[in-house]
């Protein structure tokens, strides 16, 4: 019997499919957020920002102690590729919202 594997992405503000979806990162009050954005999507989260970037200061580029956590969370390699070799490896992941630490584990082994 042959299985064929198919990967769906999709824009988590619209919910539509898309081929160009792509996992962006951003924090507010000290928590880190990811979403899965297509190019349109993702221009508008930039326009809904810009003003409050304009008038705001910098405080680094992420290399702090909340930057290398958030990237042994997951702001290192990208989701979607993570959830693909997951669901090809039979792990039970979700579509949305972030891959467990123990599924990720198992990809940078593997990897």
């Amino acid at each position: 019997m042959a299985q064929k594997i198919v990967t769906i992405y999709t824009d988590d503000l619209t919910g539509e499919e898309t081929s160009e979806a792509a996992t962006h990162t951003f924090s507010l009050d000290g928590v880190a957020y990811e979403i899965d954005l297509a190019p349109e999507s993702h221009e508008e989260l930039l326009q809904a920002l810009g003003p409050f970037v304009k008038a705001a200061r910098k405080v680094g580029r992420g290399r702090g102690r909340s930057a290398k956590r958030l990237a042994k969370a997951g702001g290192g390699e990208d989701s979607a590729k993570i959830r693909a070799w997951a669901k090809e490896q039979a792990f039970e992941v979700n579509d949305r919202g972030r891959v467990s630490a123990e599924i990720r584990e198992a990809y940078e082994k593997a990897h």
